[in-house]
């Protein structure tokens, strides 16, 4: 009975090490599964989608008026009257300073009756000259008198034009630098007048983009000054010849102007010059920093693979790739830097996959 009792004791002792093994070995495999799933890099991705792109360039300068004058006085005199403020819009011809013109009026005056003076005694002497009473010398020597005093009247008449300080060009009054009562010096500016109606950007353009740069080109403008407001234009012109020393060409974008835009505001100008309705884009966060070799990191299988691609266009943030991923493949966008080829992640924002094992209970026949 003893020895009967004894073996049953051994037998139950190694069914429940048995027993402690098992549970062991399904604990161990579940603290390797957590720490597979704890070692994950935690990385950004998003999938290969398609959208329109445009093909551009892009560049920067500053706003520039289509016309800009300096209103300068062609005689000197006393400002009688100013007649437009900073900021006025004129039109050309438009009167914009009265100057005393009182000695222009007596020259005027004198010139013009000396002018008549002379062709009365002109018109006597082609009279008596008929009559042979006058010589032809006499006549030649009267018509030449004539001509002068006409020319010295046609001459103050001007002097006396110039009393009226007028608009050169039509635009918005930028500066004035006289006023009521001033002394006015001949040839010193007075006004400065800006046309805003059209403002131009000017872009040196690196010679590789000639022949993708035409008139007529759709442009988009962002200015410092007006953050989020987007103003379209077009390519005015293009200057064909290169400049040997920066090896760059001159393309004039033009804007309406006479609103929010204004000359001086500093802007980034995009030119689009080529557009795909549908194509295959990722970010451009996407890339690893190698230009000689274009590639992302996918995530297949929870693991990073290092994919080489082919780039088309870039716009802004997306760029098109051209070969080397599908539709619906997803790249890495953040958390590169830790990755490499074969490296476990787990996407931010994906469910946690936990590996665990679950031990049977020893001894449980069915």
């Amino acid at each position: 009975m003893f020895a009967r009792a004894l073996g049953v004791g051994i037998l139950l002792g190694c069914l429940a090490l048995a027993g402690c093994k098992g549970g062991g070995d399904a604990e161990a495999k579940e603290k390797e599964g957590e720490k597979k799933t704890q070692d994950a890099v935690p990385v950004e991705a998003v999938k290969v989608a398609s959208r329109p792109i445009a093909a551009s360039y892009s560049g920067t300068a500053p706003l520039e008026a289509r016309a800009e004058s300096q209103v300068v006085a062609k005689t000197s005199g006393v400002a009688l009257q100013v007649m437009a403020e900073v900021g006025q819009e004129v039109r050309a011809g438009q009167v914009l300073v009265r100057l005393d013109s009182d000695r222009a009026v007596l020259q005027a005056a004198q010139t013009a009756a000396q002018m008549r003076k002379l062709e009365a005694n002109y018109n006597r002497s082609l009279q008596l000259s008929k009559q042979q009473l006058v010589s032809a010398n006499d006549i030649d020597q009267l018509k030449f008198d004539l001509e002068n005093v006409r020319a010295a009247n046609r001459l103050a008449n001007l002097e006396l034009s110039y009393a009226n300080v007028v608009a050169p060009i039509s635009g918005v009054i930028a500066e004035r630098s006289i006023k009521t009562g001033n002394f006015v010096q001949i040839n010193s500016p007075i006004f400065r007048i800006v046309d805003t109606s059209r403002l131009e950007a000017t872009l040196n353009v690196p010679e590789r983009e000639l022949a993708t740069l035409k008139a007529g080109l759709p442009v988009q403008l962002l200015v410092d000054a007006l953050p989020g407001r987007p103003f379209t234009g077009r390519v005015d012109r293009v200057a064909p010849v290169i400049d040997s020393g920066s090896g760059t060409f001159r393309v004039i974008c033009a804007f309406e102007g006479g609103g929010l835009l204004q000359p001086g505001m500093f802007g980034r100008v995009k030119i689009d010059y080529d557009q795909r309705a549908d194509a295959m884009v990722i970010p451009r966060s996407a890339l690893l920093d190698d230009e000689n070799d274009p590639a992302v990191y996918t995530v297949r299988d929870g693991k990073a693979a290092r994919a080489s691609i082919k780039l088309g266009y870039y716009d802004g943030e997306w760029v098109e790739v051209r070969a080397g991923l599908k539709l619906g493949d997803r790249v890495v966008t953040a958390g590169k830097v830790a990755l490499r080829e074969g490296t476990v992640v787990q996407v931010i924002g994906d469910p946690v996959a936990k590996k665990t094992a679950a031990a049977k209970p020893a001894g449980n026949k069915q």
